[in-house]
Protein backbone atom coordinates (compact mmCIF):
# COMPACT_ATOMS: atom_id res chain seq x y z
CA UNK A 1 0.00 0.00 0.00
CA UNK A 2 1.27 3.34 -0.83
CA UNK A 3 2.16 5.94 1.42
CA UNK A 4 -0.19 9.23 2.01
CA UNK A 5 1.17 12.00 0.94
CA UNK A 6 0.09 15.44 3.00
CA UNK A 7 -0.28 18.76 1.32
CA UNK A 8 -0.31 22.14 1.98
CA UNK A 9 -1.69 24.28 -1.11
CA UNK A 10 -0.41 27.88 -1.03
CA UNK A 11 -3.09 29.68 -3.43
CA UNK A 12 -5.76 26.88 -3.75
CA UNK A 13 -8.56 29.62 -4.60
CA UNK A 14 -6.59 29.84 -7.67
CA UNK A 15 -6.69 28.46 -11.47
CA UNK A 16 -3.61 26.33 -10.28
CA UNK A 17 -5.01 25.93 -6.44
CA UNK A 18 -8.54 24.44 -8.14
CA UNK A 19 -6.93 22.15 -10.71
CA UNK A 20 -4.39 20.61 -7.79
CA UNK A 21 -7.72 20.40 -5.33
CA UNK A 22 -9.37 18.71 -8.28
CA UNK A 23 -6.14 15.76 -9.19
CA UNK A 24 -6.28 15.01 -5.60
CA UNK A 25 -9.91 14.42 -5.08
CA UNK A 26 -9.51 11.67 -7.96
CA UNK A 27 -6.77 9.82 -5.51
CA UNK A 28 -8.37 10.19 -2.23
CA UNK A 29 -6.17 6.99 -0.94
CA UNK A 30 -3.23 9.07 -1.87
CA UNK A 31 -3.13 12.88 -0.67
CA UNK A 32 -4.83 14.20 2.21
CA UNK A 33 -4.79 18.16 2.08
CA UNK A 34 -3.30 19.29 5.51
CA UNK A 35 -3.39 23.57 4.69
CA UNK A 36 -4.98 25.53 2.53
CA UNK A 37 -4.41 28.94 1.44
CA UNK A 38 -5.28 32.73 -0.57
CA UNK A 39 -6.09 36.15 0.12
CA UNK A 40 -9.17 37.17 0.84
CA UNK A 41 -11.79 34.40 -1.05
CA UNK A 42 -13.97 33.86 1.92
CA UNK A 43 -17.02 31.99 -0.22
CA UNK A 44 -14.36 29.64 -2.25
CA UNK A 45 -12.41 28.99 0.99
CA UNK A 46 -15.56 27.81 2.58
CA UNK A 47 -16.19 25.54 -0.35
CA UNK A 48 -13.11 23.58 -0.16
CA UNK A 49 -13.01 23.60 3.34
CA UNK A 50 -16.05 21.88 3.37
CA UNK A 51 -14.91 19.45 0.62
CA UNK A 52 -11.29 18.83 1.91
CA UNK A 53 -11.64 19.58 5.66
CA UNK A 54 -8.36 20.79 5.83
CA UNK A 55 -6.70 21.13 9.68
CA UNK A 56 -5.93 24.45 8.99
CA UNK A 57 -7.24 27.60 6.31
CA UNK A 58 -5.32 30.54 5.65
CA UNK A 59 -6.21 33.53 4.38
CA UNK A 60 -3.74 37.06 3.93
CA UNK A 61 -6.12 39.28 4.85
CA UNK A 62 -7.25 39.79 8.55
CA UNK A 63 -10.61 41.01 7.88
CA UNK A 64 -11.54 38.08 5.42
CA UNK A 65 -10.01 35.50 7.90
CA UNK A 66 -12.40 36.79 10.82
CA UNK A 67 -14.98 36.47 7.75
CA UNK A 68 -13.95 32.84 7.34
CA UNK A 69 -13.38 32.00 10.92
CA UNK A 70 -17.28 32.98 11.67
CA UNK A 71 -18.63 30.98 8.73
CA UNK A 72 -16.45 28.13 9.49
CA UNK A 73 -17.83 28.05 12.94
CA UNK A 74 -21.49 28.07 11.80
CA UNK A 75 -20.67 25.29 9.34
CA UNK A 76 -19.17 22.86 12.23
CA UNK A 77 -16.18 22.77 10.50
CA UNK A 78 -13.30 21.41 12.18
CA UNK A 79 -10.47 23.58 10.63
CA UNK A 80 -8.65 26.25 12.35
CA UNK A 81 -8.28 29.61 10.42
CA UNK A 82 -5.59 31.63 10.39
CA UNK A 83 -4.10 35.07 8.83
CA UNK A 84 -0.73 36.89 7.65
CA UNK A 85 2.24 36.20 6.12
CA UNK A 86 3.93 33.93 9.37
CA UNK A 87 0.61 32.00 8.99
CA UNK A 88 1.63 30.89 5.32
CA UNK A 89 4.90 30.16 6.26
CA UNK A 90 3.80 28.00 8.84
CA UNK A 91 1.46 25.74 6.72
CA UNK A 92 4.20 26.01 4.36
CA UNK A 93 6.86 23.92 6.75
CA UNK A 94 4.39 21.89 9.12
CA UNK A 95 6.11 18.69 10.05
CA UNK A 96 3.76 16.23 9.03
CA UNK A 97 3.20 17.86 5.34
CA UNK A 98 5.79 16.63 2.93
CA UNK A 99 4.68 18.25 -0.06
CA UNK A 100 3.91 21.84 -0.55
CA UNK A 101 2.15 23.47 -3.80
CA UNK A 102 3.46 27.12 -4.70
CA UNK A 103 0.43 28.75 -6.04
CA UNK A 104 0.08 31.97 -4.79
CA UNK A 105 0.40 34.50 -7.42
CA UNK A 106 3.22 37.55 -7.69
CA UNK A 107 5.68 38.44 -4.79
CA UNK A 108 3.24 37.47 -2.01
CA UNK A 109 4.23 33.54 -2.25
CA UNK A 110 7.75 34.32 -1.83
CA UNK A 111 8.32 33.68 1.84
CA UNK A 112 6.17 30.80 2.16
CA UNK A 113 7.41 29.24 -0.76
CA UNK A 114 10.60 29.90 0.79
CA UNK A 115 9.72 28.34 4.37
CA UNK A 116 8.56 24.95 2.41
CA UNK A 117 12.02 24.73 0.81
CA UNK A 118 14.06 25.54 3.81
CA UNK A 119 11.90 22.71 5.89
CA UNK A 120 13.22 20.44 3.19
CA UNK A 121 9.85 19.93 1.15
CA UNK A 122 8.47 18.97 -1.80
CA UNK A 123 7.89 22.04 -3.67
CA UNK A 124 5.76 21.97 -6.34
CA UNK A 125 6.99 25.24 -8.21
CA UNK A 126 3.65 27.41 -9.82
CA UNK A 127 5.06 30.95 -8.41
CA UNK A 128 7.53 31.88 -10.84
CA UNK A 129 8.34 35.08 -8.76
CA UNK A 130 10.22 33.07 -6.53
CA UNK A 131 12.47 31.60 -9.14
CA UNK A 132 12.49 35.52 -11.43
CA UNK A 133 13.34 37.25 -8.16
CA UNK A 134 15.27 34.78 -6.33
CA UNK A 135 16.30 32.43 -8.00
CA UNK A 136 20.54 31.84 -7.01
CA UNK A 137 19.24 31.77 -3.29
CA UNK A 138 16.66 30.04 -3.69
CA UNK A 139 18.08 26.97 -5.25
CA UNK A 140 21.06 27.24 -2.84
CA UNK A 141 17.94 26.43 -0.02
CA UNK A 142 16.65 23.96 -1.94
CA UNK A 143 19.82 22.22 -2.12
CA UNK A 144 21.24 23.32 1.42
CA UNK A 145 18.18 21.61 2.82
CA UNK A 146 17.24 18.67 0.65
CA UNK A 147 14.07 19.60 -0.72
CA UNK A 148 12.74 18.40 -3.99
CA UNK A 149 11.78 21.25 -6.77
CA UNK A 150 9.29 20.36 -9.27
CA UNK A 151 8.19 22.76 -11.72
CA UNK A 152 4.57 23.27 -12.25
CA UNK A 153 4.22 25.89 -15.35
CA UNK A 154 3.85 23.51 -17.98
CA UNK A 155 7.13 24.38 -20.42
CA UNK A 156 9.38 23.77 -17.20
CA UNK A 157 7.83 21.01 -16.47
CA UNK A 158 7.39 19.94 -20.32
CA UNK A 159 11.33 20.00 -20.06
CA UNK A 160 11.56 18.65 -16.76
CA UNK A 161 10.20 15.75 -18.52
CA UNK A 162 12.47 15.68 -21.55
CA UNK A 163 15.59 15.74 -19.81
CA UNK A 164 17.46 12.54 -18.38
CA UNK A 165 15.67 11.16 -15.28
CA UNK A 166 18.94 11.73 -13.53
CA UNK A 167 19.56 15.43 -15.02
CA UNK A 168 22.00 16.98 -11.75
CA UNK A 169 22.15 20.40 -13.18
CA UNK A 170 24.76 20.44 -16.29
CA UNK A 171 23.26 20.32 -19.28
CA UNK A 172 26.93 19.62 -20.99
CA UNK A 173 27.08 16.37 -19.00
CA UNK A 174 23.63 15.67 -20.00
CA UNK A 175 24.17 16.09 -23.83
CA UNK A 176 22.07 19.22 -23.82
CA UNK A 177 22.59 22.43 -26.43
CA UNK A 178 19.24 24.11 -26.24
CA UNK A 179 15.73 24.15 -24.57
CA UNK A 180 13.05 25.56 -26.68
CA UNK A 181 10.24 27.49 -24.89
CA UNK A 182 7.52 27.17 -26.39
CA UNK A 183 4.82 29.94 -26.59
CA UNK A 184 1.23 30.77 -27.38
CA UNK A 185 1.63 34.44 -29.14
CA UNK A 186 -1.29 35.33 -26.60
CA UNK A 187 -4.55 36.55 -28.06
CA UNK A 188 -2.66 38.84 -30.05
CA UNK A 189 -0.06 37.45 -31.93
CA UNK A 190 -1.68 38.64 -35.43
CA UNK A 191 -3.24 41.61 -33.83
CA UNK A 192 -2.11 45.34 -36.15
CA UNK A 193 0.36 46.91 -33.61
CA UNK A 194 -1.72 50.20 -34.40
CA UNK A 195 -4.69 48.37 -32.71
CA UNK A 196 -2.58 47.41 -29.40
CA UNK A 197 -3.23 50.66 -27.62
CA UNK A 198 -6.91 50.39 -27.24
CA UNK A 199 -6.67 46.88 -26.22
CA UNK A 200 -9.25 46.13 -23.47
CA UNK A 201 -8.65 44.29 -20.03
CA UNK A 202 -11.41 41.95 -21.06
CA UNK A 203 -9.64 41.16 -24.83
CA UNK A 204 -6.28 41.29 -22.69
CA UNK A 205 -7.56 37.96 -20.40
CA UNK A 206 -9.43 36.03 -23.42
CA UNK A 207 -6.57 33.77 -23.67
CA UNK A 208 -6.87 31.41 -26.90
CA UNK A 209 -6.13 27.97 -25.72
CA UNK A 210 -5.67 28.48 -21.68
CA UNK A 211 -8.01 29.59 -19.01
CA UNK A 212 -5.87 31.23 -16.60
CA UNK A 213 -6.21 34.29 -13.91
CA UNK A 214 -6.20 37.96 -15.17
CA UNK A 215 -2.64 38.51 -14.05
CA UNK A 216 -1.00 36.01 -16.12
CA UNK A 217 -3.27 36.31 -18.93
CA UNK A 218 -2.41 40.01 -19.51
CA UNK A 219 1.51 38.30 -18.94
CA UNK A 220 0.94 36.16 -21.77
CA UNK A 221 -0.57 38.98 -23.91
CA UNK A 222 2.76 40.84 -24.06
CA UNK A 223 4.66 37.88 -23.46
CA UNK A 224 6.02 38.69 -20.37
CA UNK A 225 4.87 35.67 -18.90
CA UNK A 226 7.18 33.61 -21.49
CA UNK A 227 10.01 36.07 -20.50
CA UNK A 228 9.55 35.26 -16.57
CA UNK A 229 9.89 31.58 -17.71
CA UNK A 230 13.15 32.88 -19.87
CA UNK A 231 14.47 33.72 -16.47
CA UNK A 232 13.02 30.84 -14.28
CA UNK A 233 14.57 28.37 -16.72
CA UNK A 234 18.03 29.88 -16.29
CA UNK A 235 18.04 29.01 -12.83
CA UNK A 236 15.99 25.54 -12.66
CA UNK A 237 17.94 23.80 -15.18
CA UNK A 238 21.07 26.14 -15.22
CA UNK A 239 21.16 27.11 -18.38
CA UNK A 240 22.91 30.56 -19.72
CA UNK A 241 20.53 33.00 -22.26
CA UNK A 242 21.50 31.66 -25.17
CA UNK A 243 20.99 28.22 -24.59
CA UNK A 244 16.66 29.01 -24.11
CA UNK A 245 15.01 29.82 -26.97
CA UNK A 246 11.53 30.76 -27.42
CA UNK A 247 9.32 29.41 -30.34
CA UNK A 248 5.78 30.87 -30.71
CA UNK A 249 3.51 27.69 -31.22
CA UNK A 250 -0.19 28.93 -31.36
CA UNK A 251 -1.79 25.30 -30.80
CA UNK A 252 0.30 25.13 -27.34
CA UNK A 253 0.18 21.53 -27.89
CA UNK A 254 4.13 20.88 -27.89
CA UNK A 255 4.60 22.18 -24.06
CA UNK A 256 8.56 22.09 -24.69
CA UNK A 257 11.48 20.88 -26.43
CA UNK A 258 15.06 19.99 -25.60
CA UNK A 259 17.66 20.14 -28.05
CA UNK A 260 20.21 17.36 -27.56
CA UNK A 261 24.49 17.40 -29.21
CA UNK A 262 23.26 14.51 -31.33
CA UNK A 263 20.49 16.35 -33.30
CA UNK A 264 17.27 14.87 -31.28
CA UNK A 265 14.83 16.88 -29.98
CA UNK A 266 12.44 15.55 -27.23
CA UNK A 267 9.34 17.28 -27.06
CA UNK A 268 6.29 16.67 -24.47
CA UNK A 269 2.89 16.96 -25.91
CA UNK A 270 -0.51 17.44 -24.49
CA UNK A 271 -4.00 19.19 -24.67
CA UNK A 272 -3.44 22.84 -22.80
CA UNK A 273 -4.94 21.76 -19.25
CA UNK A 274 -2.46 22.22 -15.83
CA UNK A 275 -3.47 19.23 -14.51
CA UNK A 276 -1.53 17.22 -16.41
CA UNK A 277 1.58 19.12 -15.34
CA UNK A 278 0.14 19.29 -11.80
CA UNK A 279 -0.51 15.32 -11.51
CA UNK A 280 2.77 14.51 -13.07
CA UNK A 281 4.87 16.67 -9.60
CA UNK A 282 1.80 15.06 -7.15
CA UNK A 283 2.53 11.25 -8.71
CA UNK A 284 6.19 11.75 -9.75
CA UNK A 285 8.11 9.77 -10.16
CA UNK A 286 5.11 7.62 -11.08
CA UNK A 287 2.20 8.67 -13.45
CA UNK A 288 -1.10 8.96 -12.33
CA UNK A 289 -4.58 9.65 -13.62
CA UNK A 290 -6.01 13.64 -13.99
CA UNK A 291 -9.20 13.41 -16.23
CA UNK A 292 -7.56 15.65 -18.67
CA UNK A 293 -9.01 14.70 -22.47
CA UNK A 294 -6.66 12.30 -24.66
CA UNK A 295 -4.65 14.33 -26.91
CA UNK A 296 -6.27 13.46 -30.57
CA UNK A 297 -3.64 14.08 -32.99
CA UNK A 298 -6.00 14.01 -36.00
CA UNK A 299 -8.10 16.46 -34.43
CA UNK A 300 -4.96 18.69 -33.80
CA UNK A 301 -3.78 17.98 -38.00
CA UNK A 302 -1.07 20.70 -37.84
CA UNK A 303 1.61 21.58 -35.66
CA UNK A 304 2.45 25.61 -36.20
CA UNK A 305 5.94 26.98 -35.23
CA UNK A 306 7.54 30.91 -35.50
CA UNK A 307 10.27 33.32 -34.01
CA UNK A 308 8.67 35.64 -31.94
CA UNK A 309 8.40 39.62 -33.43
CA UNK A 310 10.51 41.11 -30.10
CA UNK A 311 8.69 44.67 -31.73
CA UNK A 312 5.46 43.11 -30.74
CA UNK A 313 6.29 41.92 -27.49
CA UNK A 314 8.89 44.38 -25.67
CA UNK A 315 8.57 42.74 -22.79
CA UNK A 316 10.00 39.32 -24.09
CA UNK A 317 13.21 41.35 -24.68
CA UNK A 318 13.24 43.29 -21.39
CA UNK A 319 13.04 39.92 -19.90
CA UNK A 320 16.23 38.97 -21.89
CA UNK A 321 18.00 41.77 -20.89
CA UNK A 322 17.23 41.61 -17.13
CA UNK A 323 18.61 38.44 -16.49
CA UNK A 324 21.85 39.43 -18.99
CA UNK A 325 21.69 42.17 -15.99
CA UNK A 326 21.41 40.09 -13.04
CA UNK A 327 21.64 41.21 -9.53
CA UNK A 328 18.47 42.85 -8.49
CA UNK A 329 17.39 43.70 -12.22
CA UNK A 330 14.78 40.54 -12.54
CA UNK A 331 13.37 41.42 -9.30
CA UNK A 332 12.68 45.47 -10.41
CA UNK A 333 11.61 43.82 -13.51
CA UNK A 334 9.07 41.01 -11.42
CA UNK A 335 7.83 44.31 -9.62
CA UNK A 336 7.19 47.01 -12.17
CA UNK A 337 5.49 44.32 -14.09
CA UNK A 338 3.09 43.82 -11.69
CA UNK A 339 1.99 47.27 -10.93
CA UNK A 340 1.62 48.04 -14.77
CA UNK A 341 -0.62 45.14 -15.31
CA UNK A 342 -2.73 46.00 -12.09
CA UNK A 343 -2.76 49.41 -13.39
CA UNK A 344 -3.96 48.36 -17.43
CA UNK A 345 -6.61 45.90 -15.46
CA UNK A 346 -7.84 48.97 -13.49
CA UNK A 347 -7.83 51.09 -16.52
CA UNK A 348 -5.47 53.58 -15.68
CA UNK A 349 -3.24 53.01 -18.61
CA UNK A 350 -3.03 51.56 -22.09
CA UNK A 351 -2.19 48.40 -22.78
CA UNK A 352 1.15 49.58 -24.57
CA UNK A 353 2.41 51.58 -21.43
CA UNK A 354 3.17 48.56 -19.70
CA UNK A 355 6.29 47.97 -21.64
CA UNK A 356 6.90 51.46 -20.91
CA UNK A 357 6.94 51.63 -17.54
CA UNK A 358 8.83 48.13 -17.07
CA UNK A 359 11.16 49.89 -19.14
CA UNK A 360 11.24 53.02 -17.75
CA UNK A 361 11.71 51.68 -14.29
CA UNK A 362 14.73 49.05 -15.24
CA UNK A 363 16.45 52.40 -16.52
CA UNK A 364 15.93 54.58 -13.56
CA UNK A 365 16.50 52.02 -10.37
CA UNK A 366 19.66 50.98 -10.01
CA UNK A 367 21.62 47.49 -10.26
CA UNK A 368 22.72 46.22 -7.01
CA UNK A 369 23.98 42.45 -6.18
CA UNK A 370 21.49 40.07 -4.42
CA UNK A 371 22.89 38.27 -1.28
CA UNK A 372 19.45 37.64 0.91
CA UNK A 373 15.80 37.68 0.55
CA UNK A 374 15.60 40.94 2.45
CA UNK A 375 17.87 42.38 -0.86
CA UNK A 376 14.98 41.02 -3.15
CA UNK A 377 12.29 42.27 -1.22
CA UNK A 378 13.91 46.00 -0.89
CA UNK A 379 14.41 45.93 -4.74
CA UNK A 380 10.77 44.78 -4.83
CA UNK A 381 9.88 47.52 -2.68
CA UNK A 382 12.04 50.50 -4.43
CA UNK A 383 10.80 49.09 -8.06
CA UNK A 384 6.87 49.54 -6.97
CA UNK A 385 7.66 52.97 -5.84
CA UNK A 386 9.17 53.92 -8.76
CA UNK A 387 6.23 52.26 -10.90
CA UNK A 388 3.81 53.86 -8.57
CA UNK A 389 5.95 57.36 -9.53
CA UNK A 390 5.65 56.76 -12.77
CA UNK A 391 1.54 56.28 -12.80
CA UNK A 392 1.53 59.83 -11.39
CA UNK A 393 2.94 61.40 -14.38
CA UNK A 394 1.11 59.29 -16.45
CA UNK A 395 -2.55 61.00 -15.11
Amino acid sequence: MKSVRHITILGSTGSIGESTLDVVARHPNRFRVVALTANKGVKKMLEQCRRFQPRYAVLLDEASAERLRAEILGAGIETEVLSGVESLEKVASLPDVDTVMAAIVGAAGIRPTFAAAGAGKQVMLANKETMVMAGRIFMDVVKENGATLLPIDSEHNAIFQALPYNFAGDLKAAGVCRILLTASGGPFRQTPLGLLEQVTPGQACAHPNWVMGRKISVDSATMMNKGLEVIEAHWLFEAAPEQIQVVIHPQSIIHSMVEYVDGSVLAQLGNPDMRTPIAHALGFPERIETGVTPLDMFKVARLDFEAPDFDRFPCLGLAYQALETGGNAPAILNAANEVAVESFLNCQMPFTAIPAMIEEVMHTTGRKDIATLDDVLAADRMAREAAHEWLACLA
